[in-house]
Order: C-alpha cells, then sequence, then structure tokens
C-alpha cells in the first residue's frame, strides 16, 4: 500500500481527484486530495498576497501535519512548481515524486516563462480585465488549448471545468522558483506523461533531457492534460502501477 498526496493543477481543487481516488482507495492505497489555498473549497482564502511561496508551504504542511511518511507526491501541471520546492523541503518524508504531464522547475523559473508569449499576453490581459489584477480566470478553452491538450474532455467534462474551477490567484504564476532543495538520493522520479509531456520528450527538447535519463522513469497515458478527468481510472491503474514497479 502506498500513500498519495495529490496535489491538483491550475483553477482546480481537491474535487478533480475523486475519481482517481476513490480507485486508489479500492486497489488498497491511502488517496489523500489536498486543495491549495485561494483554490477550490479554499477560494474564500484567496487574496493578493497568495503567492507561489504559499502553496509550497501548503504542500508541507499538509504532509508534516498528518506526519506523512514514505510519501508519493503527484504533481499536475501548475503543482508541479511548488512541488518541486516541497519535495526538497520535506527531507526523508517523499518516497517517490510523481510529475503528471509536468517536470520538476528550474531554480529561477517561473509557470509563465515556459508559456508563449502570445499566451502569456492573453492570461495578463485577462487578469487585469476579469480578476482585478491579482486572480485569473480559467480562460476560454481556446485559449487553454494554446498551452494544454483537451484531448479527452468531452462537452460534460469541460462543463464540469467551467463550473466548478475557481480563479488561479495570479501571482503563483508570476513568481519565480527560489529555494528549491533537491530531493534525497532515494526519492522515486517518475513522470506520467500524457499528449503533451510525452510529446516534448519525445521531441527531444535541451530543457527536459535529463528527464530521459536515470533516476527517471516514464509511463504514459495516451489523452490530453487532464487526466483525472478524461481518464480516471486509467489514471489510477497507472498510478497503481509506478508504485508496483519500484524503482
Amino acid at each position: 500500500m502506498a500513500t498519495f498526496v495529490l496535489i491538483h493543477g491550475a483553477w482546480l481543487g481537491a474535487w478533480a481527484w475523486e475519481d482517481t481516488a476513490r480507485a486508489l482507495r479500492e486497489r488498497g492505497h491511502a488517496a489523500l486530495p489536498m486543495t491549495l489555498t485561494g483554490l477550490g473549497e479554499r477560494a474564500d482564502a484567496a487574496g493578493p498576497d497568495v503567492d507561489l511561496e504559499t502553496h509550497i508551504r501548503d504542500i508541507t504542511a499538509f504532509v508534516v501535519d498528518q506526519d506523512l511518511r514514505d510519501v508519493t507526491l503527484v504533481a499536475h501541471s501548475y503543482a508541479s512548481v511548488p512541488v518541486t520546492a516541497a519535495t526538497g523541503r520535506l527531507g526523508s518524508r517523499p518516497a517517490r515524486v510523481i510529475y503528471l504531464d509536468s517536470a520538476p522547475f528550474a531554480e529561477g523559473t517561473g509557470l509563465l516563462d515556459v508559456m508563449p508569449e502570445e499566451t502569456v499576453n492573453q492570461l495578463r490581459k485577462l487578469a487585469a480585465e476579469d480578476g482585478d489584477g491579482w486572480q485569473l480566470p480559467l480562460p476560454p478553452f481556446d485559449v487553454v488549448a494554446a498551452f494544454s491538450s483537451l484531448d479527452g474532455l468531452d462537452e460534460e467534462r469541460r462543463e464540469l471545468m467551467r463550473t466548478r474551477s475557481t480563479p488561479q490567484p495570479f501571482r503563483t504564476f508570476e513568481q519565480r522558483l527560489t529555494g528549491a532543495d533537491e530531493p534525497g538520493p532515494d526519492v522515486d522520479r517518475v513522470v506520467v506523461a500524457c499528449n503533451d509531456a510525452k510529446a516534448l520528450l519525445d521531441a527531444g527538447v535541451p530543457a527536459l533531457d535529463f528527464l530521459n535519463r536515470s533516476p527517471w522513469r516514464h509511463f504514459h497515458l495516451p489523452t490530453g492534460h487532464w487526466p483525472m478527468l478524461s481518464m480516471p481510472l486509467e489514471l489510477a491503474d497507472t498510478l497503481d502501477a509506478v508504485v508496483s514497479s519500484g524503482r
């Protein structure tokens, strides 16, 4: 049995993991979805001061306060940025970190740095016009599709995202990562690549070349950027296979 801490991407909350978490529990695992400050059911805690460091503290506190050990951190999308820092800060507590259609971020890099300039400009405009300059509502899906594959999201799933999403505190996108400690050598490092991440890994993007070498392991899900919504049971099967196969 493994203990999974499931950390959602932008605009989501613990709710997005419901089907995957249930399936993991049916397989005998402990599945603990968490919600980052200012999002999901914690939207009332949103404010201009919520930033990347806030979410790093959220993750470390969630693990430490529950005295979790040998834990598997699962970072979807945006969560890869705070999880990169939290994994190192948690010392010997993580047994494994899984980047779900995402990758660890380099020191001094933020989420906006890896997006096309046109997309960044659109997001800044949306935050300025519809988010009082400090929060970013879920963009229209034609904008989202410019940086994240929508494969597998039927209209029902898209409507779920529209109705349950909450604005992302924009400083979490703007702030660059600092003070990211390298995880210990015994931490298992895994990428579960959906269509977006697989395309980048297959293309041999230089900045991601390290992910194609040991100690990194790869698994693949043939779907878009939100597998917990498009393939929740298959995602649970994959996460189970990750921990079952060891290193």
